[in-house]
């Protein structure tokens, strides 16, 4: 029989359910491994036993109560981690910051309200970046977070625990959140399924704004499978969202799409990207050129696009970026304790004035309607998700922080368009390079179009099955 970290998300509640598993036995299962792995990986900053304990007890009991174990709630006794930058009422929540090492939340966000009426057991809170800006999670809060592919390689970020708790066998899945490509970036190093939804498809409430639309929670998964149903757990508005999509029309599920052919597609395909200097590794290349090959056996038609969104849109997106550096809450004193990167974001973004920030997010506006144009001529665009490989523990940080950043945008050249356009966007994880590193691509959609996206990948992921590849600590 297979051990309990082996089984999908999704086989593991109908377990569950069955009264096959024990909702106990299954949180001891992840919370053992995560002791014992934890400290190579750097996946978790608060582990939760006696929290988790709780909920699968009362789990347990759920179950042991049901007349109908299918009307359970779908995610009865199955782990799910939270990441650090989201709150979960009476757990530590520091934002990768030793500046709110004790802080520790009265309520839940909105998406973990969600999560926990699915009926999740949370684990712990998941390894992420100071205050989610940079794309890589290596902090003073605990150790970095390294794809379970190769330790001595960054898992990425800002999800970058979540990626590493998954690919690990920590957890069957994880919540994460994406303001620039942060599911996306650790999915692709970590070799897993991860979404970025629609901008409005996942409430961000009540405490984060919804201020420039960029952010927004989505899954990470070893399935495309699981990453549905954890989206429809996700999914949903609160009073006060600025940003909303409708729900999907009665009946329809974004799982029900992982079982659904996605029909012919017009595959929009492009290398282009808008940063300055941004070359593509060959490994990414090579993944995809191969992802392309396998779209067209498959029957969809894949033609050559120009980018529309060029190199303009680069300062502007990065005034945003400054600007949202300045919203955690700090006095004074509080400032030495952040990171050097965190100083220097800081920094810029304070020197923003207003006129400036308003032009930039109405600049962004206008140029987005226009590629919106392009874009929606097709039912998926298809990019590498990243410019090179995983990149070495420490790479980021062995220079200074401005030269910092900008190795940033030269590993993630593609990954932000989508959030400035507000389009959903996934990690496929197809290609492992001759290293046996993960290399990702990325599938884009229309506006509010997850579900093409999902039954695309799943036949993508039935044509090349990734889920039976585990890397050595597994």
């Amino acid at each position: 029989m297979a051990q309990i970290h082996e089984l999908t998300m999704i086989e593991l509640a109908a377990a569950i359910r069955a009264g096959e598993l024990s909702p106990v036995a299954v949180t001891d299962h992840y919370l053992r491994r995560t002791t014992e792995l934890n400290d190579q990986v750097g996946a978790f900053y608060t582990i939760t036993p006696e929290f988790a304990a709780d909920q699968a007890r009362e789990a347990e009991k759920a179950v042991a109560a049901a007349d109908d174990p299918a009307e359970l709630p779908p995610l009865t006794g199955v782990p799910i981690p939270i990441k650090d930058l989201n709150m979960v009422a009476g757990v530590r929540q520091t934002l990768g910051s030793k500046a709110f090492e004790v802080n520790v939340p009265d309520t839940d966000d909105y998406v973990v309200v969600n999560i926990k009426q699915a009926g999740a057991v949370i684990t712990g809170k998941t390894a992420t970046p100071e205050f989610g800006l940079p794309c890589y999670t290596e902090t003073a809060v605990g150790p970095p977070a390294r794809t379970p592919w190769d330790l001595s390689r960054s898992a990425g970020g800002s999800s970058g625990g979540a990626a590493a708790a998954v690919a690990a066998g920590l957890a069957p899945a994880a919540q994460g959140s994406d303001g620039g490509g942060s599911i996306r970036i650790p999915s692709s190093v970590c070799g897993l399924f991860g979404i970025k939804p629609t901008r409005g498809r996942v409430s961000e409430g009540p405490l984060v704004p919804d201020l420039y639309g960029l952010g927004v929670n989505g899954p990470l998964a070893r399935t495309v499978a699981d990453a549905a149903l954890l989206l429809d757990v996700m999914a949903g508005n609160f009073p006060g969202d600025m940003y909303t999509q409708p729900p999907l029309p009665a009946g329809e599920t974004f799982l029900g799409y992982a079982s659904r052919e996605p029909g012919r597609l017009r595959i929009g395909r492009t290398l282009q990207n808008p940063v300055d200097g941004a070359e593509v590794h060959p490994d990414c290349v090579t993944a995809y050129e191969e992802a392309s090959a396998l779209l067209a056996s498959l029957g969809h038609e894949v033609e050559d696009i120009g980018m529309p969104l060029g190199p303009d849109v680069v300062p502007f997106f990065e005034t945003l970026w400054y600007a949202y550096a300045t919203l955690a809450p700090l006095a004074p004193e509080q400032e030495d304790m952040l990171l050097p990167l965190t100083r220097y974001l800081r920094g810029r973004g304070q020197a923003v004035r207003a006129p400036e920030l308003f032009f930039a997010q109405g600049y962004l506006q206008v140029v987005t309607r226009a590629a919106l144009a392009t874009l929606n001529a097709y039912d998926a665009v298809l990019t590498p998700t990243l410019a090179m490989p995983p990149r070495p523990v420490g790479w980021f940080d062995e220079v200074a922080p401005a030269q910092n950043f900008e190795r940033q945008k030269l590993f993630t050249p593609f990954t932000a368009l989508y959030n400035v356009s507000g389009q959903p966007a996934v990690n496929v994880p197809l290609h492992w390079n001759d290293d046996g590193l993960p290399i990702g691509v990325m599938l884009a959609g229309r506006m509010g179009d997850e579900a093409t996206l999902i039954s695309l990948s799943a036949q993508l992921e039935q044509a090349r099955p990734w889920q039976d590849r585990h890397p050595p600590v597994w």
